[in-house]
């Protein structure tokens, strides 16, 4: 019996208790159609959600009022949506696919909290944890993207996950329910319809009970995932502090290029680039990679890890004059610089420092550039570019929070002094 198979499942894999209320994606097609009458059967007090994506003309409204009818008929409170998907898509730069996924799971989660449900209840199928296990396979993925689809994520929970497919359609046949077709999960142009119309039915051609072995595959894999988890977790905390990674730590991991792939693949970086960064580890310092979000820069002993969207801010600083007389406390930390204020002919500039520019250290005579005294200072690549100077007029008068220039220091025939402070770094 399908439901008393799926009451097993709920309670074995801990879903959700019997008290509790649920919002139901509702799409009107069978394995949708299923889970809400599965669940009603078992005693669940359900609420359903619909999206018309509008990518597929009459039959989109078709499905809408499919399930307009269908939770009239059922009693079954219904939220419905509409979304101009292709819209959505152009605007996010991402796919139609992607575009659909990420309105419905937003809207689900906004429909969840106005009704009031404890979790979303989805439709996903073992045969779908089967095709999702190739399509990672396919693409390429590290362990965690062959551990199939988990039953439950957050707020969103998968009760179908025992059956298969033909036990969906055996039981709404069973029970006289209709549901309705997706004319698209008849043709193969998308990656997921090539694997369920014509990689699977060859594979069963090898092995006839390839979708169950596929099914023990994946949950060994889910188990040996939390004990994998535990060892890069281990060596996360060994090699990296959160925005640099140790070079001769990383290299002296049992595996190294698996433990930098688990670290940068979840900030976007791709198989090819992660092989790219681990074969610089040995090479000269100085190249950038580039992903979405993030980019690591090759440094003498760090791969360091910045994020792209954070443009570097300028510091706050706060100018004050006083009068100078002989035994003045000049402060000596490096958040604060002191001025001969009469040297001081021109507006104050502060900007990042360029290539090419210079400066007289303060203590010294002659000039010297910027980039060889914080290569001097060992400032990383990441350092240089976030190091802001203090100009007046073409001249350098403050590295800030570094050291400031000796043409413009204080002397004996200063009569007033600038002091310059460094509020935020």
């Amino acid at each position: 019996m399908i439901t008393g198979k799926v009451k097993q499942y709920i309670e074995k894999e801990q879903l959700f208790a019997p008290h509790e209320k649920l919002l139901v994606a509702l799409s009107g097609g069978a394995d949708s159609v299923a889970l809400l009458r599965v669940l009603l059967q078992l005693g669940y007090s359900c609420e359903a959600a619909h999206c018309n994506f509008h990518l597929r003309g009459a039959e989109s409204d078709r499905d809408e009022n499919f399930v307009r009818q269908l939770c009239l008929r059922l009693q079954v409170p219904l939220h419905v949506t509409h979304f101009d998907t292709t819209q959505v898509a152009a605007q996010r730069h991402i796919s139609i696919e992607m575009a659909a996924r990420e309105l419905r799971y937003e809207w689900f989660e906004q429909t969840r909290l106005a009704c009031g449900a404890d979790l979303i209840a989805v439709a996903h199928h073992g045969d779908d944890s089967v095709e999702t296990f190739l399509l990672n396979l396919i693409r390429g993925t590290g362990i965690n993207g062959l551990r199939g689809i988990r039953a439950r994520n957050g707020r969103i929970v998968r009760p179908l996950l025992c059956l298969s497919r033909t036990d969906i359609t055996d039981y709404l046949h069973g029970i006289g329910q209709d549901y309705a077709t997706d004319s698209t999960n008849l043709h193969d142009e998308y990656t997921r319809n090539k694997i369920r119309l014509n990689i699977l039915p060859l594979l069963q051609q090898i092995n006839p009970s390839v979708k169950e072995s596929i099914l023990q595959t994946a949950r060994h894999l889910d188990d040996t995932y939390y004990i994998y988890k535990k060892g890069i977790d281990e060596g996360r905390q060994r090699v990296y502090d959160g925005s640099q990674i140790s070079i001769p730590l990383l290299l002296q991991e049992p595996s190294p290029a698996t433990l930098l792939f688990e670290l940068l693949a979840p900030l976007g970086f791709n198989h090819a680039q992660i092989d790219d960064i681990f074969a610089s580890l040995t090479g000269q310092s100085g190249k950038v990679f580039i992903a979405p979000e993030w980019k690591v820069v090759k440094d003498r002993e760090y791969l360091l890890i910045e994020n792209r969207q954070h443009t570097a801010r300028p510091p706050q600083l706060q100018t004050e004059e006083q009068d100078y007389y002989p035994g003045f406390p000049i402060p000596r930390d490096k958040n604060t610089a002191c001025f001969d204020a009469g040297k001081i002919q021109h507006p104050l500039d502060l900007r990042l420092w360029r290539q090419g520019d210079t400066f007289v250290p303060f203590g010294m005579k002659g000039k010297k550039k910027v980039s060889d005294y914080l290569t001097d200072r060992k400032f990383s690549l990441v350092q240089k570019e976030q190091q802001w100077v203090l100009c007046c007029g073409n001249n350098i008068i403050w590295l800030v929070g570094e050291r400031t220039d000796n043409r413009y220091r204080v002397d004996e025939h200063t009569r007033k002094i600038l002091i310059v402070k460094l509020l935020t770094r």
